[in-house]
């Protein structure tokens, strides 16, 4: 396996729930109660989604006094970036190199042209 990491977080994201909570992470953190509430499942059940999210590096969880937040982890997400970006730059030079043999042949007169049927 390339990156088990990776695999872990693609993984993790995978599901709408799980992408919604990182979502709502980015605007700050929040416990898993305040995660919980504007979903129609328990309170356990986003409470996994949550280790999921954990365990592929995409949140923690820290204490503050009585509270339990949970934190967005930026820095996986630097890794999710370049690897999208190692494929989006290799795509992006194919793309110029077809489009390079595409002019060229825009500007080479056509050779091979099927002839006119004769008219019976």
């Amino acid at each position: 396996m390339a990156d088990d990491r990776l695999s872990r977080v693609f993984s993790a994201l995978a599901d709408p729930t799980r992408r919604d909570i990182v979502a709502r992470l980015a605007d700050g953190d929040a416990t898993v109660n305040e995660l919980a509430e504007p979903y129609d499942v328990t309170v356990q059940a986003v409470s996994k989604h949550i280790k999921v999210l954990e365990d592929a590096g995409l949140v923690s969880r820290s204490r503050d006094a009585q509270r339990r937040p949970v934190r967005l982890e930026g820095e996986v997400f630097d890794l999710m970036a370049k690897w999208i970006e190692r494929y989006r730059r290799e795509a992006e030079v194919r793309f110029r190199q077809l489009d390079a043999v595409l002019e060229q042949m825009e500007e080479q007169p056509a050779t091979g042209t099927p002839r006119k049927k004769a008219a019976s």
